[in-house]
């Protein structure tokens, strides 16, 4: 259980500083989006091939897969049901599908995956699902939502390659299938790079806290209860029922439970902020989720283990 609590002890404290940051205003408005902007096209892509490049893909594809599947699905086409009543734009459906899909996989995750679940290896397929499927499509459709006029096919099917998330990613992926060894020339200044990823997004999200209004006064109460009671209470029941319908064993259920209650990723907040689409909604989506996650990991492992 300690994990839990170091993982979101960390974050906070980074965070923390972010808010000091704009509070003195060493960080402005115009320096808040820098950050983003280097967070997404620099950092972020540099850390994700660190982490692709040494995984074991061998684990990835298994019932566990499945259940964490089943669960971001129901929860997205529930955000869609949703913003469609709501007749919500293309740039917020997308945000807010992400705010009660995409998981905090990597820096809450793999604590948790230590300390808790006792294998970080189990937190392998969340990640490279949102890695390599969803967070390519939700890009692609933000960027044909951004264009312009009228986008082609060609231009659609190719907008990944022009990602540098989504090519890093790629990239990452295939190095560890050739099972290539890649030279410390080139890896140490990408890895000393992918190191100011998450530092980058959490600071920025703290500048957000102090510049922006307090969470929950820019969002619709319903559209953010929506999207975290979503994220943290069905996603992972619909990856428990799911697992138990495979046949999982209780320590397999009990990973992709807690895996699934993990909050909204931070990096929702820097896309949102990449392409100026629910910002606020993805700010307090993480706020609240993060805060929320504690006591239901808590519940999960006291219920499941």
């Amino acid at each position: 259980m300690s994990g839990v609590f170091a993982g979101f002890a960390t974050i906070t404290v980074i965070i923390a500083f972010g808010v000091l940051l704009g509070h003195l205003r060493v960080v402005d408005e115009r320096g808040h989006r820098t950050l983003s902007t280097v967070a997404f096209f620099l950092a972020s892509p540099a850390l994700l091939f660190s982490v692709l490049q040494d995984s074991d893909l061998s684990r990835v594809f298994s019932g566990n897969l499945v259940a964490i599947s089943a669960a971001v699905a129901a929860t997205a086409l529930v955000t869609l049901a949703a913003a469609r009543w709501r007749r919500d734009d293309v740039g917020r459906t997308v945000i807010a599908m992400m705010c009660s899909s995409y998981c905090n996989a990597g820096n809450l995750g793999l604590p948790i995956a230590a300390y808790v679940l006792g294998d970080t290896a189990l937190i392998a397929p969340v990640l490279l699902l949102q890695l390599l499927v969803l967070q390519p499509l939700a890009l692609t459709a933000l960027d044909v939502a951004a264009a312009p006029g009228r986008v082609s096919l060609r231009q659609v099917l190719t907008r990944p390659l022009r990602n540098p998330i989504t090519v890093a990613s790629m990239a990452g992926i295939a190095v560890a299938v050739a099972g290539v060894e890649v030279p410390a020339a080139v890896n140490d200044p990408i890895a000393l790079l992918g190191g100011m990823a998450v530092p980058a997004m959490l600071l920025a999200y703290g500048v957000s806290l102090r510049l922006g209004p307090l969470p929950g006064r820019g969002v619709a109460p319903g559209e953010l209860g929506l999207s975290v009671g979503l994220k943290l209470l069905a996603q992972p029941t619909v990856a428990y029922l799911v697992g138990l319908m495979l046949g999982l064993d209780q320590d397999a259920l009990l990973a992709v439970t807690v895996i699934s209650a993990l909050p909204t990723a931070q990096n929702v907040f820097v896309i949102a902020s990449r392409y100026g689409r629910a910002e606020l909604l993805a700010r307090d989506a993480i706020f609240v989720s993060t805060l929320g996650c504690v006591p239901v990991v808590v519940a999960i492992v006291a219920l499941v283990a």
